[in-house]
């Protein structure tokens, strides 16, 4: 890892103003980007795909918050500690918030465990496990006391789901990297948890199934289809004060379908 000089501390200060998003071309990860905006953040807006970072960050600017789009590969070392030097600049020297959002989901090839591409499944892990770690590691060094780290898991790890052995897999190794950095970080004041969605209704969900709007409702104690709003509370809270002495935990967000 290069050699990067700590941030300083927040002071436990309450009111975090830099979040760095990954996976924020669109989807679930613009909606944080753009729920983050609403409460006063400034936000980096961080993706492989930097035409829709940059879209993404463009609408937190007309929106009335200061936004900046950057490139990121959440697999490559020198990728993402240029990320997270970039974003802590434009936080005024550290990064408060960091949410792990970008994962490959939707291009996922459902196939029993048998037959599924070994290239694949390192392509999955990749992403969806390595990326949360490469990330937080590059961010590690600009987060000082009260700083938040926020992972997104998956409410199917609880249920499993057949012919998606790597996906969930990584899901699932998102919770234990979550309680290890929770331990880790939790010495020097900051809170790593998670949060698990059940199916929620972005672009890559209308291009995963032909009646995505109706998937799953009647299997839940809410008997309505999942917005990424409804996931960007849950992120929220956990950038908050309100949860100051939580840590290592992971939040179901499904509207009642698993209860664990």
């Amino acid at each position: 890892m290069s050699e990067q000089h700590p941030a300083p501390s927040s002071g436990g200060t309450q009111s975090p103003r830099l979040a760095l998003i990954t996976g924020a071309a669109g989807g679930l990860g613009r909606a944080f980007a753009l729920g983050f905006a609403s409460r006063g953040y400034r936000v980096a807006v961080a993706d492989v795909n930097a035409a829709g970072a940059e879209e993404t960050a463009q609408l937190v600017r007309e929106a009335g918050a200061q936004a900046l789009g950057l490139k990121v590969d959440v697999t490559d070392v020198a990728s993402t500690e240029a990320m997270a030097a970039e974003a802590a600049e434009f936080g005024g020297g550290r990064i408060d918030v960091v949410v792990n959002n970008a994962a490959i989901y939707a291009t996922v090839t459902r196939s029993p465990f048998e037959e599924i591409d070994p290239a694949e499944w390192d392509l999955v892990m990749g992403v969806n496990l390595k990326g949360p770690w490469l990330v937080t590691r590059a961010a590690s060094p600009y987060l000082g006391e009260g700083g938040r780290v926020i992972n997104l898991s998956s409410a199917t790890i609880y249920s499993g789901s057949e012919q998606w052995a790597h996906y969930v897999t990584s899901k699932g190794g998102v919770v234990a990297l979550t309680r290890v950095l929770a331990k880790e970080l939790g010495k020097r004041g900051v809170t790593v948890n998670a949060i698990a969605p059940g199916f929620t209704l972005t672009e890559a969900s209308y291009g995963l199934m032909e009646n995505a709007a109706t998937y799953g409702v009647d299997r839940g104690a809410i008997k309505r289809a999942s917005q990424p709003e409804d996931i960007v509370g849950a992120a929220l809270f956990l950038a908050s004060p309100d949860s100051s002495y939580m840590t290592g935990q992971t939040l179901v967000v499904d509207g009642g379908r698993q209860f664990i």
